[in-house]
């Protein structure tokens, strides 16, 4: 597959250009790698190549994107479908595509997550688990649940800020340094009418599993979703996909927020780093060069540090996240499982997440 390259003066100047590119213009989905500078090439790597691994009758790639060293997996979180059956557990093996399904014990509607190393661990060992961002029912707390996914153990972290429970815990990554879980708080469990109405704003939080710590590090957001930090730790991206709610509106925010990072423990400098220009920039990860990868409305969108739009991997449909393998991306548009292989880029957690390439 070669790259195709998008002429930003083409686009700029004609609003229907896009939609004339073969690449885009099609009928079901496909994927292709669109580059709107030149770096994008570099960034992917020359031999990238795309191609669909999975298509399934119900959407089974939605969120987190968590490995798993015993089993070689990657443990996906579905969409929601019903009360009537919880978010399931989509395990994607590594070896050969295979896809299997499972369920953890205390974990109803399970959404983003993180690997997870509990407190005192030890962090030269890659993740021995995983934390699953729990939006919960009508009956079950929103919460933040640490699994072992090898003994089917979880334990509850955390229900409440100060007794207050959450409104949808949506996405989490753990601080590589402090141990720290920052996390996200939207309202989607009450727009898919499986959430009462929410109580609290939709902020930002950093939480310290071993003391019980719990702070409000962000608000001002319409729905904080994904969330990422850079690789030198002193900045944090937060998405703000509240352009969609019940429905969608395109004048609400498809933004990325970036913040800067005092002390390991609190955000100043809120700026805008970039809005997406289809659909809402969802799920986020950077690279260890700093570039930040974001699941949008037509596929993953690329940036470079100073918030310019490099390129996308183009599905034509809505990809709510994505994940970081050695040599590769897999990209999550819910009923279909995308695979980028090849690729010279290295996502911020994978060597310590899966033990490899940590000569970078």
């Amino acid at each position: 597959m070669s790259f195709v390259n998008v002429d930003l003066l083409a686009l700029a100047r004609d609003a229907n250009y896009f939609s004339t590119l073969s690449a885009t213009n099609i009928t079901a989905p496909a994927i292709s790698l669109l580059s709107y500078h030149p770096d994008f090439q570099t960034v992917l790597g020359e031999n990238a190549t795309a191609r669909k691994i999975a298509d399934l009758p119900w959407e089974a790639f939605h969120e987190a994107g968590i490995y798993n060293k015993k089993d070689n997996s990657l443990y996906v979180t579905s969409n929601y479908q019903s009360l009537d059956d919880n978010i399931n557990i989509t395990v994607v093996s590594l070896d050969d595509y295979s896809i299997t399904s499972t369920q953890f014990p205390d974990v109803w509607e399970a959404n983003g997550g993180t690997s997870y190393y509990p407190p005192d661990a030890d962090q030269s060992q890659t993740p021995p688990q995983q934390v699953y961002c729990d939006e919960g029912d009508f009956e079950h707390y929103s919460q933040l649940v640490a699994v072992d996914p090898n003994t089917n153990n979880s334990i509850i972290l955390l229900t409440s800020f100060m007794g207050r429970n959450f409104s949808s815990i949506n996405d989490a990554r753990q601080h590589p340094v402090t141990g720290d879980l920052w996390f996200t708080d939207a309202d989607y469990g009450y727009y898919q009418f499986f959430r009462p109405q929410p109580a609290q704003p939709k902020q930002v939080y950093r939480f310290e599993p071993k003391t019980g710590v719990v702070q409000v590090v962000a608000d001002g957001f319409v729905e904080p979703n994904g969330l990422e930090f850079s690789p030198d730790l002193k900045t944090l991206y937060v998405t703000d996909t509240g352009a969609q709610q019940f429905s969608f509106n395109g004048t609400r925010p498809a933004t990325i927020y970036a913040f800067d990072i005092q002390c390991d423990k609190t955000l100043t400098n809120r700026r805008t780093f970039a809005f997406s220009d289809i659909g809402f920039p969802d799920g986020i990860h950077c690279d260890t060069d700093g570039n930040v990868w974001a699941g949008a409305g037509d596929g993953v969108h690329v940036w470079n540090p100073e918030g310019i739009l490099l390129g996308k991997i183009f599905v034509g449909e809505t990809s709510n996240n994505f994940a970081f393998a050695p040599g590769k991306v897999f990209v999550f548009s819910n009923s279909r499982l995308w695979v980028v292989e090849n690729v010279k880029a290295q996502g911020r957690e994978v060597c310590k997440d899966f033990g490899v390439g940590c000569e970078r």
